[in-house]
């Protein structure tokens, strides 16, 4: 077992310790940092998503069909039912594999040519033609990324119409979400509009869904398969560079650890620290030695980040790179960075696939190092993180 000291995290999120696994804040948010109490939150059905921007697709007619993330009870069950065949490790492995090789490579390519690269611009490209892939933003103009960059800025501003500054952000927002329409989006409904392919724009179309329905869920699925992935690659990418000892247990690693090797990372570092649900019920939930009743209608801050280092669930030396660790009964890997319950992140294996893909290749490169290590930003809504500026580099040829 690979293990280092408890100053394995490389993003500081605040205070790490579970203390009360339940607790009611002075602003009325019910505060989970247990494991047990936290997945129990993001299993049950007496809640509904909250945060994430929820507030503002509640405002939009009802007419208008929410993107998956924002749905909740039967009828988000039985969209991911139907759409969870996409995501399944079989059709990753025999859909998604090349082309995740070969895009890795033509990335590897330019670092290869220059000898150094911007992790996060090669990562990104990765994830952002793999996802496409996924779901079938395959007729687009050259620059999705560039446009996605544009969309998910580092810094947001929040858009209103009581200032200028709001006026600016609320037109800007608009014209990029405009613009992926029409050169992402519209494209590829139109041509599965002539001809149904197998991909999750071709099923939206089948459910009946208009464009700008279809246009919100793929900008759902690029923030989550997109962004997240992306994030992911470079904290990993961070660790390895800086630990020789997991470095070389990852190169010599046969795929089953070296995926045991990436939940680890993905638990001690989730790249979304907190989940937001509502309740809809009266919610009862462990809280140590006693029962924590919750009441309907609680907003209820899910510390994933937290939760992940519960020793009740992850025994000894929690805030350590333990790869394959023994854990409590039902508990995943990775914790709770992939969520759980109803809204589990359904490309959980796809993102795990496409990193191993890409570092393993990456770290294979003669001479492959990190010559500046990245910046960090949180945002602070949902305590995620942001690395820019990691530049590695490699013998050139």
């Amino acid at each position: 077992m690979t293990s280092i000291d408890d100053s394995a995290r490389k993003i500081d999120r605040g205070g790490t310790a579970v203390g009360c696994p339940v607790t009611l804040g002075e602003d009325g948010v019910w505060r989970v940092t247990g494991h047990a109490a936290g997945r129990a939150v993001l299993r049950s059905t007496d809640t509904v998503q909250a945060g994430l921007g929820v507030e503002t697709v509640e405002k939009l007619p009802a007419r208008i069909r929410r993107p998956v993330l924002f749905r909740d009870g039967p009828e988000h069950r039985e969209h991911r039912r139907q759409t969870a065949r996409f995501f399944t490790p079989r059709r990753v492995d025999e859909h998604y594999r090349d082309a995740m090789v070969r895009i890795t490579e033509e990335q590897l390519a330019t670092l290869r040519r220059d000898g150094t690269a911007d992790l996060s611009g090669l990562s990104f490209r990765l994830a952002v033609e793999v996802a496409s892939a996924v779901v079938g933003l395959t007729e687009s103009r050259p620059g999705l990324d560039r446009r996605l960059e544009r969309f998910f800025p580092e810094k947001f501003g929040k858009p209103g119409f009581t200032s200028i500054e709001g006026l600016r952000w609320f037109f800007k927002q608009n014209r990029q979400f405009l613009e992926i329409y029409l050169k992402d989006v519209r494209p590829a409904v139109r041509a599965r509009r002539r001809q149904r392919r197998d991909d999750l724009i071709s099923h939206l179309i089948d459910e009946g869904c208009r464009d700008g329905e279809i246009l919100g869920e793929v900008i759902t699925f690029a923030a989550a398969g997109m962004i997240t992935t992306r994030e992911f690659i470079n904290l990993a990418a961070w660790h390895m560079f800086t630990d020789d000892g997991l470095r070389r247990r990852y190169r010599e690693a046969a795929e089953p650890e070296r995926f045991a090797i990436l939940h680890e990372l993905l638990r001690l570092e989730p790249v979304v620290g907190n989940l937001k649900r509502r309740t809809t019920a009266e919610l009862r939930l462990p809280g140590g030695d006693e029962t924590v009743t919750v009441p309907a209608g609680a907003l209820v801050d899910v510390a994933v980040s937290t939760a992940n280092l519960d020793p009740a669930a992850m025994g000894e030396r929690p805030a350590e790179v333990c790869p394959a660790r023994p854990v409590d009964s039902g508990v995943a890997p990775a914790g709770l960075s992939f969520g759980d319950g109803p809204h589990r992140c359904p490309g959980a294996h796809v993102a795990i696939q496409e990193a191993d893909i890409f570092l393993t290749r990456l770290l294979a490169l003669p001479g492959v190092r990190m010559v500046r290590a990245p910046r960090v930003a949180i945002k602070p809504d949902i305590s995620g993180y942001e690395l820019r500026g990691l530049t590695v580099a490699a013998e050139r040829g």
